[in-house]
């Protein structure tokens, strides 16, 4: 018995010479913020998973949508109940912020931030460094006290 590849770029019927190049803007406003505020979007190219539940080498099959660049939408888990460090292991390893975080702006206010992450096999922090990096958008939350993000959509 095989296992048959759906192809799911077949369901989406884009036009010739589609892309998907969205900048950093455009994702937190456009798409993150749409999603947090519960907007429906008429062309599902952005993915829903709990990426941390897998090994980066099979997001490219689980994406609706890119070649060399996939995009999800992906809950944050917490690493303690309470606390807001976030738990980054996934798979066979863990994802390692590196670099510094990169504030976004639109119009000119703090829209969100961009943080840079690398996949390394094994467990922290003795794991073996890969060349899988993963690019990590989030709204600036607001209000602290109850979590809450605003977005004006």
């Amino acid at each position: 018995m095989g296992v048959q590849y759906k192809d799911p770029l077949a369901q989406l019927s884009l036009p010739p010479g589609f892309r998907f190049y969205p900048t950093d803007e455009e994702l937190l406003v456009q798409y993150l913020c749409r999603k947090v505020a519960g907007h429906a979007f008429s062309l599902q190219i952005i993915g829903e998973i709990d990426l941390y539940k897998h090994d980066p080498w099979v997001l490219p099959g689980k994406a609706m949508f890119g070649e060399k660049e996939w995009y999800f939408f992906s809950p944050r888990d917490r690493k303690y109940p309470n606390g807001s460090r976030p738990n980054r292991v996934a798979g066979s390893g863990y994802w390692k912020a590196t670099g510094t975080d990169k504030v976004i702006t639109t119009e000119g206010r703090k829209a969100g931030i961009k943080k840079a992450l690398v996949f390394y096999v094994g467990k922290a922090p003795k794991g073996t460094k890969t060349n899988w990096i993963m690019h990590e958008y989030r709204l600036l939350d607001s209000s602290r006290k109850n979590g809450s993000t605003k977005c004006s959509v």
